[in-house]
């Protein structure tokens, strides 16, 4: 498949830079319109915000799915598709500092763990989670009396960048200083690749802004994201 890439710097469009370059083995659609595989998360883009761009979109989703955008802009979608959100976030970059706490050593999380994963994330609500999401790389987890309490990972990796993603803390574990050192733990396996980590947080989520800020992390710009569902 051969697929044009909008213009810009890689992260101003994460999710077409990703399914263009390190990730395109998952995209799924062509030239205009492109997707990961829906069990893996329900992330697009569009070459162009245009009426045949957003046709090739629909034609890759059935009645039940969503898409999710990362866009510069704000998106105006045909008449086709109904928003089910729309909001901005700020996108995050640096290299969280290592932190580490007795008791709390990371663990390689996989698909034997997928329940686990899938029912914190449910719990949680760190963003779309789906059943093949760890494939998209590797996510570290936490355990405390062999349940997992909390978790982070990787998922999109447009050129040498490379997401931050799922950073979630059971309610009653909540405080511990479980969040720090995962995130320290993903990027340091990032940044050892040669990769530079980054991540997405809604611009109304003050805490974990704050929270990023302190291990170290700078905003870059602000996004918006755009969720869509077709019209029945």
């Amino acid at each position: 498949m051969s697929v044009a890439r909008p213009s810009g710097y890689p992260l101003d469009q994460p999710i077409w830079t990703a399914l263009t370059t390190r990730q395109q083995g998952f995209a799924e659609g062509g030239a205009l319109a492109l997707r990961y595989p829906p069990a893996m998360g329900p992330f697009a883009d569009l070459t162009e915000m245009s009426p045949r761009a957003f046709a090739a979109l629909g034609a890759l989703m059935s009645n039940s799915e969503i898409a999710v955008l990362f866009t510069p802009g704000a998106v105006v979608a045909p008449a086709e598709f109904k928003p089910l959100l729309a909001k901005t976030l700020e996108q995050m970059i640096g290299t969280p500092r290592e932190c580490s706490l007795p008791g709390a050593e990371p663990v390689l999380l996989g698909a034997k763990d997928v329940p686990e994963m899938m029912a914190l994330a449910e719990l949680t609500k760190p963003g779309p989670f789906g059943t093949r999401t760890h494939e998209l790389g590797a996510f570290l987890g936490i355990r405390v009396d062999g349940q997992l309490v909390a978790m982070t990972g990787e998922r999109m990796k447009p050129a040498e960048y490379t997401e931050m993603t799922a950073v979630c803390v059971h309610p009653a574990h909540r405080g511990r200083g479980y969040a720090q050192v995962l995130l320290g733990a993903v990027a340091r396996q990032i940044v050892a690749r040669g990769e530079i980590p980054f991540l997405h947080v809604f611009t109304d989520n003050s805490s974990a802004i704050a929270l990023y800020r302190r291990q170290g992390m700078e905003i870059r710009r602000c996004l918006h994201v755009t969720v869509l569902q077709k019209q029945t």
